[in-house]
C-alpha cells in the first residue's frame, strides 16, 4: 500500500469561511469540481475520479463523456504538486482506453507529461506519467512526438529509479519507441545499454523480459552490438541461459544473442570466452521447442557470413542442427532446416550434413506440414549442387519419389527447390535415368504453367536437363508440356527466358518435337528475341539453329539453305520461300487445301509402300481416307502391284503413284496422316546406289549424279531455249491429275533448277555425298559441293583445303563451277 500524502491544515484568517465538506455521489458533479480554484477540492476531486476510473472501462468512458480529460490535462501542469500528482494518476489510469488516447493526442499533452519526468518529481508522478506515455506510444505519431520533444533522455534516466513500477513503465515505453530506427540510434547515443543490462538483474521477471525485448530490437544495429560487447553483455546473456531459474527468459535471451552472432568480431569474442560452446550445449540439452527454434534461427543469422560459417563449423554446429531435425516440433524442424540451408555454403559443413543429415531431410519430405517440406527440400537444394556424394545420398535415402511428388506441392518454394534438387541429381547418369522412370517430364508440365518466376525458371531448367533423352521428350510432348514451355519464351524475367530457351534447344533435338515446337510458335518468338540486343542470349540463338536443323522443311523455307549436315529424310517438303510472320503449314495441312494455281509443294518420301501400309494399319486406319492407287484397287492389290512392278516400264510405275484423298471435316488433332510412298524416287535412289557408289572418287560421283538427275528431269537445256522448256505446264498437269497441290518429286519429268537441285540433294544424302542446297531468286536453286584437287596439292607440306563448287544440273550436267567465279554468278542469276 502506498502511503497517502498528508497535508497540515492551517487556521484561516477570521475573514475567511471555514472549509466546507463537499460530498457527491455523481461523477458529473465531481468533474465540475475540477474547475474549482480551491486546491483541496481539486485534490479530493482527483482522488475520487481516480478511484472511479480504476473500477472499469465503462467508468473511463463515462468520465471521457463528461469532459474530465480536458480538465485533467490542464491540472497536470498545476503549481500544486499534490494536484499535479493526483491529476496524472487519473490520466494514467484512463489512458488505457482507445478513445482517451485519441483525445490525449489531439490535446497534445506529451510535452506536459515529459515535463513530469523531472528528477525532483515524486515517484508516483513518474509512475503514472510513464504509464500514460506507454499507452500513448503504441501509436506512431505519438512516438514521433515523444522523440522530437526529448522524451528518451528522462525515460532512460528513470531506468535506474528505485521504484519498480517506474522502471517497468520506462523500459516498456523505450521498447515501443525503439521500433523506429531514429530512436534506436538516439538511445545508443544516450548510453542505454548499461541501465538495460542492470535491469537483467532485477528481481521482477516482467522488467527483465522488457529489458531483453528492448535489447533484441536495438541489437539489430551493429554499433549497438559493439557497445553490448564492450559492456560484457554477452556474458550476461549466456549467464541467463545457464540459469534454470530464468527459463522464462531463455527465448528472449537467445533472440538477442542471435543478433549478436551476425558479426564476425562478436562471434569470435563469444567463442573465445567459451560462450558459443555453452550456447550449443544449452541448445542440445534443452527440451523447450521455442528455445530450440530460436537457437536455430540465431545460427541462421550468423551463418549468412562466410567467416561466421567457419567459426560455427569449428564448433561442430552441424551435430546440433542434425539433432534438432529429430525434435517432434514442426517449428524446430523448419528452423533447423533453414539453418542447414545457409550453413551448406561451407564445404566442410556440406560434407558433414551429407553424412548424417540428408536421410532425415528426405524423411521430412513426407511431412504433413507444407512449411516443413519446403524447408527440407530447400536444404537439399543447397546440399546437392556440385556434390556427387550428397546427390547419391539423396537417392540412397529413397528421396527421388517424394521429390518428384513435390513438383505438385502447394507452395511455390517447395516446387522450385524440388525441381532444383532433381536437376542437381541428374548430373549423374544413373540418377537421371532413375528420375525419368518416375515420370518427371509428365509432372513438370504443370510447374511450367505456374505464374511464379522461380517455379518457371527451375521447371524450365529441369526440362533442359532431362530433355536430352528422346523418351523424355516424347513424354513431355504427350503431357502437353511444350505449349507452356513456349509461353515462357515471352517472359520478362531474364532467368526464366534463358532457361526456357535452353529447354527449347534441348527438346528440339528430334524432328517430331522440333516440328511441334515450331507449330506452337517457338521459332517466331525466338527470332523476335534474337532481334533484341538486350533479350537475346546464347541459348536463344542455339535454339533457333536446333529447331531449324530438326525441321528441315521450315529451315529451307525460311533460310533458303540446307548444309551438307542437314540430311533430307522422308517427309521433307519444299513449299517455297515464306515471308516472316506467315504461318508455316504442315504437309498434312497443305494436302488438305483446295487445288490452286500457286507453286506446287514438292515432297520426299522414299519409304517403301509396305512400310507405309504397315504404319497405317498400326494406327488402326486413321480418320483420313487411306492412300490408294485408284478408287477400284484394294490395298491388297496395291501391295501385289508393288511386288510385281519391278519389270514394268517407268510410265506404268508413274500411274501407280498414290494419290492423296482427304475426307471433309477431318480433325487434324485426332488423325494420323502419312504421305504416300514415292515408288519412282525409290527406284532413283536404288539406281544411283548401283551405278554411282562404285565410282572411285567423290568428284566422279558428283558428276555422275548430276548427269543422272538431269536425265530424270528432262535432260540438258540450252540457255536460249530455257523459256520453251514448259516445266510449269508439266507440274500443273501433275497437280490436276492428283487433285492436290502436293506433288511427289518422282512424278516430275520436266524439272527446272529448284526441282533438280532438290532431287540431287535427296539422292546425294542417301548415298553419302556431302552437298548443300541453296535457294536463289526466280525459281533458282543449286547445289554446292566441296572437293579436293586430284591429286591433292600441298603448300609447305600442308594439304590445301577443299574448294567449293556449284554443280550444273541444267545446261551442262556434271560441270563443276567454282563458287567465286563469274560462271557461278551467271548460273545463279541467269
Amino acid at each position: 500500500m502506498r502511503k497517502k500524502v498528508k497535508k497540515e491544515v492551517e487556521h484561516p484568517p477570521k475573514d475567511v469561511f471555514d472549509p466546507l465538506l463537499v460530498e457527491s455521489k455523481t461523477a458529473a458533479t465531481v468533474v465540475l469540481m475540477l474547475n474549482s480554484p480551491e486546491e483541496e477540492i481539486l485534490v479530493k476531486a482527483c482522488e475520487a475520479l481516480y478511484k472511479f476510473a480504476s473500477k472499469g472501462d465503462e467508468n473511463k468512458l463515462t468520465l471521457l463523456g463528461l469532459g474530465a480529460v480536458e480538465h485533467l490535462c490542464k491540472l497536470i501542469s498545476h503549481e500544486d504538486p499534490v494536484v499535479r500528482r493526483n491529476a496524472i494518476m487519473v490520466l494514467g489510469t484512463m489512458a488505457s482506453d482507445y478513445d482517451v488516447k485519441k483525445l490525449l493526442r489531439e490535446l497534445d499533452v506529451t510535452n506536459s507529461l515529459i515535463s513530469q519526468l523531472a528528477p525532483e518529481e515524486d515517484a508516483v508522478v513518474h509512475e503514472f506519467a510513464t504509464l500514460c506515455l506507454v499507452h500513448m506510444a503504441v501509436e506512431y505519431t505519438t512516438k514521433v512526438q515523444i522523440f522530437e520533444q526529448g522524451g528518451l533522455e528522462p525515460l532512460i534516466r528513470l531506468l535506474s529509479s528505485p521504484d519498480p513500477d517506474v522502471k517497468k513503465n520506462s523500459v516498456e515505453c523505450i521498447y515501443l519507441l525503439v521500433q523506429d530506427f531514429q530512436s534506436r540510434a538516439a538511445v545508443r547515443a544516450l548510453n542505454v545499454i548499461p541501465p538495460l543490462l542492470e535491469l537483467l538483474k532485477c528481481e521482477y521477471p516482467v522488467i527483465q523480459l522488457l529489458a531483453l525485448k528492448t535489447l533484441e530490437v536495438i541489437s539489430k544495429d551493429r554499433e549497438t552490438r559493439i557497445i553490448l560487447g564492450e559492456n560484457k553483455g554477452f556474458d550476461c546473456l549466456v549467464k541467463i541461459l545457464e540459469t534454470n531459474e530464468f527459463s522464462d527468459l531463455h527465448v528472449e535471451a537467445l533472440a538477442v544473442l542471435g543478433n549478436c552472432l551476425e558479426d564476425v568480431h562478436t562471434l569470435q569474442l563469444i567463442q573465445q570466452t567459451g560462450g558459443l560452446k555453452k550456447l550449443l550445449s544449452f541448445v542440445g540439452v534443452s527440451t523447450v521447442p521455442d528455445i530450440q527454434k530460436n537457437a536455430a534461427k540465431a545460427i541462421t543469422k550468423a551463418a549468412y557470413d562466410s567467416e561466421n560459417r567457419k567459426i560455427l563449423n569449428e564448433e561442430e554446429v552441424e551435430k546440433c542442427l542434425i539433432n534438432l531435425l529429430e525434435i517432434d516440433n514442426d517449428g524446430v524442424k523448419v528452423a533447423a532446416s533453414q539453418a542447414i540451408s545457409v550453413m551448406s555454403e561451407n564445404l566442410a559443413s556440406k560434407r558433414a550434413f551429407g553424412l548424417q543429415g540428408i536421410p532425415q531431410l528426405v524423411h521430412l519430405l513426407s511431412s504433413d506440414n507444407e512449411e516443413v517440406k519446403e524447408a527440407a527440400v530447400t536444404a537439399l537444394a543447397n546440399l546437392t549442387p556440385a556434390s556427387p556424394s550428397n546427390a547419391s545420398a539423396v537417392a540412397e535415402a529413397e528421396g527421388i519419389e517424394p521429390l518428384v511428388n513435390m513438383l505438385n506441392a502447394q507452395r511455390d518454394g517447395a516446387i522450385a527447390n524440388a525441381a532444383k534438387v532433381l536437376t542437381n541429381l541428374a548430373t549423374q547418369e544413373p540418377l537421371r535415368v532413375n528420375i525419368q522412370s518416375h515420370g518427371i517430364m509428365t509432372v513438370l508440365a504443370e510447374p511450367l504453367r505456374s505464374t511464379n518466376s522461380q517455379v518457371q525458371s527451375k521447371a524450365a531448367l529441369a526440362v533442359a536437363v532431362f530433355g536430352c533423352d528422346a523418351d523424355a521428350r516424347t513424354e513431355l510432348r504427350n503431357a502437353g508440356g511444350l505449349g507452356p514451355l513456349v509461353e515462357l519464351l515471352h517472359s520478362k524475367n531474364e532467368e526464366v527466358r534463358k532457361n526456357a530457351c535452353s529447354a527449347v534447344m534441348v527438346c528440339a533435338s528430334d524432328e517430331e518435337t522440333a516440328v511441334e515446337l515450331c507449330r506452337l510458335g517457338a521459332l517466331d518468338v525466338l527470332e523476335e528475341i534474337n532481334q533484341s540486343t538486350s533479350r537475346k542470349n546464347k541459348f536463344s540463338e542455339a535454339a533457333v539453329e536446333k529447331l531449324l536443323d530438326n525441321n528441315l522443311p521450315q529451315k529451307y523455307s525460311r533460310m533458303g539453305y540446307l548444309s551438307s549436315s542437314n540430311i533430307i529424310t522422308d517427309g521433307f517438303y519444299d513449299c517455297g520461300q515464306i515471308e516472316h510472320g506467315v504461318k508455316f503449314l504442315s504437309l498434312e495441312e497443305l494436302s488438305m487445301q483446295e487445288l490452286t494455281d500457286r507453286q506446287a509443294i514438292i515432297f520426299i518420301n522414299a519409304k517403301p509402300q509396305e512400310d507405309v501400309l504397315a504404319v497405317e494399319e498400326k494406327a488402326q486406319y486413321s480418320s483420313y481416307e487411306q492412300t490408294i492407287l485408284s478408287p477400284s484397287v484394294s490395298r491388297k492389290s496395291s501391295r501385289e502391284k508393288m511386288r510385281k512392278g519391278k519389270g514394268k516400264k517407268e510410265e506404268e510405275k508413274m500411274k501407280e503413284v498414290p494419290q492423296i484423298k482427304i475426307q471433309d471435316g477431318i480433325n487434324l488433332e485426332d488423325s494420323h496422316w502419312l504421305p504416300p510412298s514415292d515408288c519412282i524416287l525409290i527406284d532413283y535412289i536404288n539406281g544411283a546406289s548401283r551405278t554411282i557408289l562404285p565410282l572411285s572418287t567423290t568428284r566422279e560421283q558428283v558428276v555422275a549424279l548430276a548427269q543422272f538427275v538431269a536425265d530424270k528431269m528432262g535432260g540438258p537445256i540450252e540457255k536460249d531455249k530455257l523459256h520453251d522448256f514448259g516445266w510449269e505446264l508439266h507440274i500443273s498437269e501433275i497437280e490436276f491429275q492428283l487433285k492436290c497441290n502436293v506433288v511427289p518429286i518422282g512424278k516430275i519429268k520436266k524439272g527446272t533448277f529448284y526441282h533438280r537441285a532438290l532431287l540431287f540433294k535427296v539422292i546425294a544424302d542417301r548415298i553419302g555425298i556431302g552437298c548443300s542446297l541453296v535457294r536463289g531468286n526466280y525459281n533458282r536453286a543449286w547445289n554446292e559441293v566441296e572437293l579436293v584437287d586430284a591429286p591433292p596439292k600441298r603448300i609447305a607440306g600442308l594439304l590445301l583445303p577443299p574448294k567449293k563448287y556449284i554443280v550444273d544440273l541444267m545446261f551442262n550436267p556434271g560441270l563443276l563451277i567454282k563458287q567465286e567465279s563469274a560462271a557461278a554468278d551467271q548460273y545463279k542469276h541467269i
